[in-house]
């Protein structure tokens, strides 16, 4: 059973419908890369899917059990966490709180901070994390740490569905590279990711799957075992074949 499952999900916005019958889906233990081009209707979803929108039509179910989310808040109770891609961490902020931002522990109502360190701790080494001390502000911190920290937040308050948002851009090679390892070891952990992402390589990389959208439909889904970069491309700018709902692509004789 999937984990989670967006079925004929459209959304409108005055005259212009940005998503137009979404079926989207994802299994535990499952990295799924959500790709197209700019208006594609990419961001729209991941906002209907993380509560940020709520779709005019449509079912979201998560777990099997249909889902009304009225705010992120409500996605977020579910088990869904996402990061975006201007990360959301507070500079001036501590690694610790970072990771607890929002949902610090308290103790005799103060905030619990020799607690906040430990468990922040134990979440990096946990998700092999490199970062010198979880007391030092993250404005101190590469572009490829803090976005580390970012997702360890995400997982840490509860997300089995985690969102990512162009986790690679702006990252240099081994920052892009220490990224990509921590979205395997998620899916290792049985956390179900979905990557919205432009970068044909990394999503080829670490993705089970690829889904493709074009004008606010999904264009095609592949295997990634079974696609190449070119059909993924292809994909994106309308030159290949959709896939069959079994993921098998369509012959020649049969509609899209």
């Amino acid at each position: 059973m999937p984990l989670f499952e967006a079925v004929g999900v459209r959304k409108r916005f005055g005259g212009v419908e940005a998503l137009r019958g979404v079926d989207f889906s994802v299994e535990p233990g499952e990295v799924v890369g959500l790709m197209g081009d700019n208006g594609a209707g990419k961001s729209t979803l991941m906002k209907v899917i993380c509560g940020a929108y709520r779709p005019d039509e449509g079912e979201i179910r998560m777990g099997g059990r249909p889902q009304v989310f009225r705010s992120p808040r409500g996605a977020a109770a579910c088990g869904i966490a996402v990061v975006y891609q201007n990360l959301g961490l507070v500079d001036q902020r501590s690694v610790a709180a970072n990771v607890f931002l929002g949902q610090e522990p308290r103790r005799f109502g103060l905030v619990d901070t020799r607690r906040m360190r430990a468990e922040a701790r134990e979440v990096l080494t946990t998700l092999r994390i490199r970062i010198p001390s979880v007391r030092m502000p993250v404005a101190g911190l590469s572009g490829g740490q803090r976005q580390c920290i970012a997702i360890a937040r995400a997982v840490h308050q509860g997300g089995e569905l985690v969102l990512l948002d162009e986790p690679t851009a702006a990252l240099g090679p081994e920052q892009q590279q220490n990224v990509l390892s921590l979205i395997r070891d998620l899916r290792g952990r049985g956390k179900a990711v979905v990557v919205v992402s432009h970068n044909v390589d990394h999503v080829l990389e670490v993705a089970d799957r690829v889904v493709v959208m074009r004008g606010g439909l999904v264009s095609g889904v592949r295997d990634v075992a079974g696609t190449t970069a070119a059909e993924v491309v292809g994909l994106i700018l309308g030159n290949a074949p959709a896939a069959a709902p079994d993921g098998a692509p369509h012959t020649s004789g049969e509609p899209a």
